[in-house]
């Protein structure tokens, strides 16, 4: 768990890489109170606020399994022009991965999340950035940058933010314009021709009325892989990736508040670049065809990614006697492709045996459109409660083409839905609260083929009641425990990208989870120690999965009869000077299907550990695997996360500073069904900073590595054609400057 400091250091404590910068600007301001106004003295931990229920919160005091990543960890996780992945491992019981390059990430939470690879898939975590849903993987992609910070809701969230929540939520909320002018530039060039360059301005328009900010980020890395099959060196692997958001706050009067936001992305990139049987059958181990710095590709187009993405948000506040009013309209876009050589290699070369060449190009033309209005208490006194009602809708295109086969086909998803929800808290007495909410929420979909085929329209609809409810005590002023209960639903799904194989396009009907957690938050030894855990059960009926690949290289919901899971977070901070902190995070989950009827295709060259049986498919034998017992894709047993940051003070304003944070992955499978090949062991990375700020923390420099060990880690695997896998990012070593007016 990260934390934020209160001392002159943790002004100096932003961090080194130059979209830190603009990170840095909000820094001080939580390091001085929780949202209980308990402020922290020198040499203790700071209070770390979260908005689990819609309110600021001191973390101590909320039922609900929470990490919280600062400006510091973010500006470190994001310091060699990371995409949204890197934050895979960041906290406990997270993951992330993409097999579509910077675009499309898919997370998982407790072990919960979903493989589909397609650009019309949904997830049961979702990713909220500034009180706004973006519910398509493409969307979820947006640049983080000019951040306050991220919180990992782990847990079924279901009363308060919605459907497509059972797994819990990645919430990222941006720096906020205000009255004070502030401005930061940074900037960090490192190996492979890394550069990354961001900086933000605010400040006030009409002094005490309107205030501005704008912020701004650029990534981009030079070519750096070779193409062995045609001979050309730095052939592929770059990219630029550009962001910008802008913002305008109104304040009328004391009780009113408007603020507008756009923001805006241009990605000219690359997509995942796959490699060729780097796995040897009857091993996970990468072996002597894998070579980080060299594809084999005869296809693919040099694996390119092109993406726009476009955001207008409109956010109103009215502060009445005995309540606060809040309304949230958003419309957002996304346009864009990614192309890739899906085989990994080429048919004359390999590396291995290549059945038949896959090129493939996906693209999507999207729009959707949300609005949440809530009206939430603000007393003082026992009761505490909250009303609001939720719209969403979406209408988007996916286009599937193969530039040998199969020919374009596009097919269209529209998406409409509608909720409303309440929660009421009442203090029982001094030291026990008790909590509650419902969330009614209805939900359709609607899939047609636009072109290029010719199967039947699908229509799903359903509609369901979550709920939560919780007991908090405090057993003394530094300790409490809790207890939950959540039920929470993904709404049905269709996925239609195997039209284009002249496959009809399949549906996954709702899934529902019933979450018990129990839990205990503490602070000790003059909160310069922080413990929090928690402990968890939870079953799914009718979990939707998704068979990917396979021989037939298809793409199919499933829904298994019922997953079950059960694990603990323990997230702990130690203020072991003034000057030296340490954050240790681990997690557990066992995580298991449940269904001794399902079966999924299986690979064509690997090593199957499952019960298989085999039958004759129109191109020959199909084989099946019996996944019952398994555990979900891309759910690692173990997950952990540590930190430690040591600051020699210099003078009387400068400081000199050691960061270093690491993530663990442990045994993770990567489909449905067992083999000796698609699987990971324990998986790592670590990065380090070393720098000097000056000046109360106004300039900084410093040297920064990422994956400094210079892990070879297997992300992901494609399992159709041949043992074809993709790894982690390359280590980068670099330099960085940053500047705080």
């Amino acid at each position: 768990m990260t934390i934020h400091r209160v001392s002159r250091q943790a002004a100096l404590a932003c961090s080194t890489m130059f979209s830190a910068a603009a990170l840095c600007v909000s820094a001080p301001s939580f390091a001085q109170d929780g949202a209980d106004g308990d402020a922290a003295e020198e040499g203790q931990l700071s209070s770390i606020i979260v908005t689990a229920n819609r309110r600021e919160e001191n973390l101590q005091d909320v039922p609900v399994s929470a990490d919280v990543l600062d400006a510091e960890r973010v500006g470190a996780i994001f310091s060699a022009a990371a995409d949204t992945t890197a934050l895979a491992g960041s906290a406990p019981g997270l993951n992330v991965e993409s097999s579509n390059g910077r675009v499309a990430p898919r997370f998982y939470i407790r072990g919960l999340g979903n493989t589909d690879f397609d650009l019309a898939a949904s997830q049961p975590v979702s990713f909220i950035m500034d009180d706004v849903v973006l519910e398509n993987v493409t969307l979820k992609s947006f640049p983080i940058f000019d951040v306050e910070r991220i919180e990992v809701l782990r847990g079924p969230q279901g009363t308060l933010f919605g459907r497509n929540t059972p797994a819990g939520i990645v919430k990222v909320d941006t720096v906020k314009p205000s009255q004070e002018t502030d401005i930061s530039v940074g900037m960090s060039f490192g190996s492979f021709d890394t550069l990354s360059l961001s900086g933000a301005a605010g400040g006030s328009i009409v002094e005490d009325t309107l205030a501005f900010r704008v912020s701004t980020q650029l990534q981009r890395r030079g070519d750096w892989i070779d193409n062995g099959f045609t001979g050309e060196e730095n052939a592929l692997g770059g990219y630029t990736d550009f962001a910008v958001r802008g913002q305008l706050l109104w304040t009328p009067d004391d009780r009113s508040e408007i603020l507008g936001s756009v923001q805006f992305r241009d990605l000219d990139g690359s997509s995942t670049f796959f490699r060729a049987n780097v796995l040897t059958p009857g091993s996970n181990d990468l072996n002597e065809n894998y070579d980080r710095d060299t594809v084999f590709y005869d296809a693919g187009g040099g694996n390119p990614a092109e993406y726009q993405q476009f955001g207008a948000t409109l956010k109103g506040t009215y502060e009445a006697d005995f309540a606060t009013l809040t309304s949230i309209t958003n419309y957002s876009t996304s346009e864009g492709f990614s192309r890739g050589d899906i085989d990994g290699g080429n048919l004359v070369t390999g590396p291995g045996f290549i059945p038949f060449p896959s090129d493939t190009q996906d693209s999507i033309d999207l729009w959707q459109f949300s609005n949440e209005t809530r009206l939430a208490s603000n007393g003082d006194g026992p009761l505490s409660w909250q009303v609001g009602a939720f719209l969403f809708a979406s209408d988007f295109d996916v286009t599937t083409e193969g530039f040998t086969f199969p020919p374009p086909v596009t097919v269209n998803h529209t998406n409409e839905t509608w909720a409303v929800f309440g929660q009421l808290s009442y203090q029982l007495t001094d030291t026990l609260r008790a909590t509650g909410g419902l969330r009614y929420t209805d939900d359709q979909k609607d899939f047609f083929v636009r072109s290029g085929a010719a199967p039947q329209p699908v229509s799903v609809e359903d509609d369901n009641l979550d709920w939560d409810i919780s007991l908090f005590a405090d057993l003394s002023e530094d300790a409490s425990i809790y207890a939950r209960v959540a039920n929470a639903f993904r709404a049905p799904t269709i996925q239609g990208r195997d039209v284009a194989f002249f496959n009809p396009p399949s549906v996954a009907q709702s899934e529902n989870i019933t979450s018990y957690e129990v839990g205990f938050k503490a602070e000790l030894a003059d909160r310069t120690i922080r413990i929090n855990g928690a402990a968890f059960y939870y079953t799914v009926d009718d979990p939707q999965f998704t068979a990917v690949g396979g021989a037939g290289n298809l793409v199919q919901l499933i829904n298994a009869n019922e997953g079950e899971a059960y694990g603990f977070e323990l997230d702990t901070a130690f203020q072991i000077t003034p000057d030296f902190v340490v954050t240790l995070g681990v997690a557990y989950n066992d995580t298991q299907i449940n269904d001794n009827t399902l079966e999924v295709g299986t690979c064509a060259q690997c090593t199957v550990t499952d019960p298989t049986r085999t039958i004759a498919g129109a191109f020959g034998p199909v084989t099946f695997a019996a996944v019952d017992g398994n555990p979900f894709p891309n759910a690692p047993e173990w997950s952990g996360d540590f930190t430690a940051r040591y600051g020699v003070p210099v003078g009387d304003s400068g400081e000199f500073f050691i960061f270093t944070d690491w993530t663990f992955l442990g045994d993770t499978n990567f489909l449905l069904y067992e083999s000796l090949e698609f699987n990971a062991s324990s998986r790592f990375e670590g990065g380090l900073q070393v720098g000097y700020s000056g000046s109360d923390g106004q300039w900084q420099a410093a040297l920064f590595a990422r994956n400094i060990t210079s892990e070879d880690n297997v992300l992901g695997v494609i399992d159709f054609n041949n043992n074809t896998a993709f790894v982690n990012e390359p280590r980068v070593i670099g330099v960085s400057l940053g500047f705080n007016y």
